[in-house]
């Protein structure tokens, strides 16, 4: 099965530049939360207040997951032990995620199609607790995306993902009220998996506010272009992703710090790297990288979801005004949680359980 890459624009613009410059005024009917500053509330509301929301730009997919002893080879036919179809998706993931760990709300600006695999989407979401998903649009003439996910029995996996309405269903673009939602967030959160430029669109409005935007190198399998990047304040792929875009070997640390300072070339200040078993790093253009070790998990069953629930507990605590050591802290122990049990959310912790680790690491 190949990707869908199809994208659909307005008359008259192109997806490079769409929609990068619209000035969309805030809709009267819509509240929003508000940045909180010290002119605007006392000192004292001010440390009570929730943080400000979080914002997940990005995918949703069916994932159909197939237990397997080991892959095909080409040509061959394998029986898989076990099947079922799961809510997953980059997008959907972090949203989860982000709901169950954060504070605030956590929206999801998506799109699915309007068919079985949507709704068990919007359901999946719904039940995940803490997403908001009045923002998940149905498309009217794609399917929801999809997704294989060949599992095998050491929790690793091979994903091939189809589209559909996640690259298919933005020919409007970003609605201004979903732009407007994106300004007044504490930060953004991107992925690969929809089309560049309505990720660039995403990022052009959290830029103007000062929203800070996160970005998962993780989906599309083409170099990130330069205007997007230039868009992004932390850029976060894994060792594969990171050799991928770069053309550069990512075999030992070394090499992982090289590679990252060829993003820093292309205009990404900060690059935060997930290394698997290895832990992650966080290379800040001019400073000394920040090494985080894994926190080990009792069992791993599933690493599905594992990069996407880093990168989303990192955005939750960031939001917090953790210091970005203690936010690469928070987002090992939720990953360690992650792999623990089967399918992308299903397997996203909530705060409680990620709390209750970290203590448990200290007294260790």
């Amino acid at each position: 099965m190949a990707q869908a890459r199809v994208r659909l624009t307005p008359a008259g613009l192109t997806p490079a530049t769409a929609f990068l410059s619209v000035s969309n005024p805030r809709p009267a009917h819509l509240t929003f939360f508000s940045k909180l500053t010290p002119t605007s509330l006392s000192a004292s509301a001010a440390a009570n207040a929730p943080p400000p929301h979080i914002v997940v730009v990005g995918s949703a997919n069916a994932d159909i997951y197939v237990e397997v002893d080991r892959l095909p080879l080409i040509g061959e036919t394998v029986a898989a032990r076990a099947g079922r179809s799961l809510a997953g998706g980059k997008g959907a993931n972090q949203a989860a995620c982000g709901g169950r760990l954060a504070l605030g709300p956590t929206y999801l600006v998506a799109r699915v199609g309007d068919d079985a695999n949507g709704r068990l989407l919007e359901g999946a979401l719904a039940d995940a607790g803490g997403v908001r998903t009045d923002r998940v649009a149905r498309a009217a003439h794609a399917p929801s995306g999809h997704a294989v996910v060949m599992l095998m029995p050491d929790g690793q996996n091979s994903i091939i993902i189809v589209g559909g309405a996640n690259m298919e269903g933005w020919a409007a673009g970003i609605g201004p009220e979903d732009l407007e939602l994106i300004r007044k967030a504490g930060v953004l959160l991107l992925q690969r998996e929809i089309p560049d430029w309505v990720n660039a669109q995403a990022a052009q409005a959290a830029k103007s506010a000062g929203v800070p935007v996160i970005m998962d190198a993780g989906g599309m399998d083409a170099p990130v272009p330069g205007e997007l990047l230039s868009l992004v304040d932390i850029f976060s792929p894994n060792e594969t992703e990171l050799a991928r875009l770069t053309g550069m070997p990512t075999e030992t640390f070394e090499q992982i710090s090289q590679a990252a300072g060829e993003c820093h070339k292309m205009g990404v200040k900060e690059v935060l790297v997930k290394l698997g078993s290895q832990g992650s790093a966080l290379f800040v253009e001019g400073e000394e990288p920040i090494r985080q070790p894994i926190i080990p998990a009792t069992e791993v069953i599933d690493t599905t979801g594992a990069g996407d629930t880093f990168t989303s507990a990192f955005a939750v605590a960031l939001v917090e005004g953790k210091p970005k050591k203690e936010c690469m802290r928070f987002a090992a122990a939720a990953a360690s949680l992650c792999v623990r049990v089967k399918g992308a959310i299903p397997s996203m912790p909530d705060r409680k359980s990620v709390m209750k680790l970290l203590e448990s690491e200290k007294v260790e």
